[in-house]
């Protein structure tokens, strides 16, 4: 006997399921689920397959779901090419013996706050059953954005206040990019004609938002090839030329990494292949977008995939990206030249003045990668940002205070020295330094 084989008639139906007729031919109008057949005389019968499937439905009622949701959910696996009956366990993480804690109406907040707490002490297993839970209740979608990409956030930002150690953070950010990797490889095959490449530019390695808006485009049915974090310019190049995307996302989130997809989209351009890209920087400094020859997709990244839609679906000519003046590029040079002398004379300066040796490293290597990025980008004024950034890092360090503006002071006078005093470079130093000597709010405050 075929679990399709018809041969169950409503009584049984109603005895193996506990729906009452009214209900069940309600569904079968509304819905269409089950379908049954008729007999001859014009009686409804139905399969073991179409008991299983009403008794999975009753199941996602008893987990909070209304029975419209519950269809979507069923119909939702099945485009994706999956049989719902053997993903149960996706659906009900939970046993009998254990509850689940979640009601219908539950908000997806919670779920992340709760998601967040079983993260920071290391339970995956709690982890993994909140998230099916939510998958249970909510879009896979909406899961996506509220519970992954947000609890993403509230991490990076607790690790930067000093309240996540890096270990919690290594941990929460793998199990998010496991599930992001499941549900890009869970998505249904591409409908939509084009192809598009996703990527972060060289020596970007936050790669979170990257994959959320690849799973994202998936979900609509677009073509998507996700490369993945630190792509060099050459292999994208290869990669371009192989594929021949209709369109290519970058995402990048720090200065430094911004001023590496201003090449990319040099090299992108010439390749004729429109770029589109965000991050977090183009949030923190609009005017950046300026130097880029591509197509910002929006501050918000849930609203990405309309913007791409719309690049896809309609011409849009690819903006033109303003010159880095003269004087930039040469002050550039200058600085890649004499950036070793600059640090060695800062090392010396600060010997035995109380800012340990592993951080004052950290600091030269990160506003050395920012001041060059901001001359590269023409506007030395975009490090005000990640200055600030570098500061709040320290301090996590728990770098004892004045250290910073200690640290500015020797900068300035090691600059000046090797770059002259009319550098760019000098000049935005002079005006930190300005302000912490009292002519503005302190540095290290």
């Amino acid at each position: 006997m075929s679990s399709d084989d018809h041969l169950f008639n409503l009584k049984a139906v109603v005895r193996q399921t506990g729906i009452k007729p009214d209900t069940l031919r309600a569904w079968e109008r509304r819905y269409g689920l089950p379908k049954p057949a008729r007999s001859s005389g014009g009686h409804r019968l139905y399969s073991q397959h179409d008991i299983d499937t009403l008794n999975w439905l009753v199941a996602r009622q008893q987990e909070g779901l209304s029975i419209k949701r519950a269809v979507e959910q069923w119909r939702q696996v099945e485009a994706e090419g999956h049989d719902p009956l053997q993903m149960v366990t996706a659906f009900a993480p939970h046993t009998s013996a254990a509850p689940s804690p979640y009601a219908a109406g539950e908000t997806l907040k919670q779920m992340r706050e709760d998601w967040l707490q079983a993260c920071l002490s290391y339970d995956e297993q709690q982890t993994a059953l909140i998230l099916n839970q939510a998958f249970a209740l909510y879009p896979p979608e909406a899961v996506a954005v509220e519970v992954l990409q947000r609890a993403a956030a509230q991490v990076g930002e607790g690790w930067y206040e000093g309240e996540v150690t890096v270990q919690q953070e290594h941990f929460c950010s793998a199990l998010i990019v496991r599930r992001l990797e499941a549900l890009v490889m869970a998505a249904p095959p591409p409908s939509r004609p084009g192809r598009i490449l996703v990527a972060c530019p060289p020596e970007e390695y936050h790669i979170i938002s990257a994959l959320l808006l690849t799973f994202l485009l998936r979900r609509r049915g677009w073509q998507v090839l996700y490369l993945g974090a630190n792509v060099p310019i050459e292999q994208l190049e290869t990669m371009v030329t192989a594929a021949k995307p209709n369109l290519v996302i970058m995402a990048a989130q720090r200065l430094h990494t911004a001023a590496k997809l201003v090449e990319v989209a040099q090299l992108l351009r010439q390749e004729k292949a429109p770029m589109a890209y965000g991050g977090l920087v183009f949030n923190m400094l609009p005017a950046l977008r300026r130097r880029v020859a591509g197509h910002f997709l929006g501050e918000v990244l849930e609203a990405a995939p309309q913007a791409v839609e719309s690049l896809m679906t309609a011409p849009h000519p690819v903006p033109v990206a303003e010159e880095t003046p003269e004087a930039y590029r040469q002050a550039r040079d200058r600085f890649v030249e004499r950036r070793a002398l600059i640090e060695a004379q800062l090392i010396r300066k600060l010997e035995g003045g109380g800012l340990a040796h592993q951080h004052l490293a950290m600091a030269n290597q990160q506003i050395g990668l920012n001041i060059d990025a901001a001359l590269a980008l023409g506007d030395i004024h975009f490090l005000g940002t990640d200055l600030e950034w570098v500061r709040g890092l320290l301090r996590n360090y728990q770098v004892p205070d004045g250290s910073m503006s200690a640290y500015l002071q020797a900068y300035l006078e090691a600059a000046t020295e090797q770059l002259g005093k009319d550098d760019p470079v000098v000049g935005w130093l002079g005006e930190l330094v300005g302000e912490a000597t009292g002519e503005g709010q302190p540095i290290a405050s």
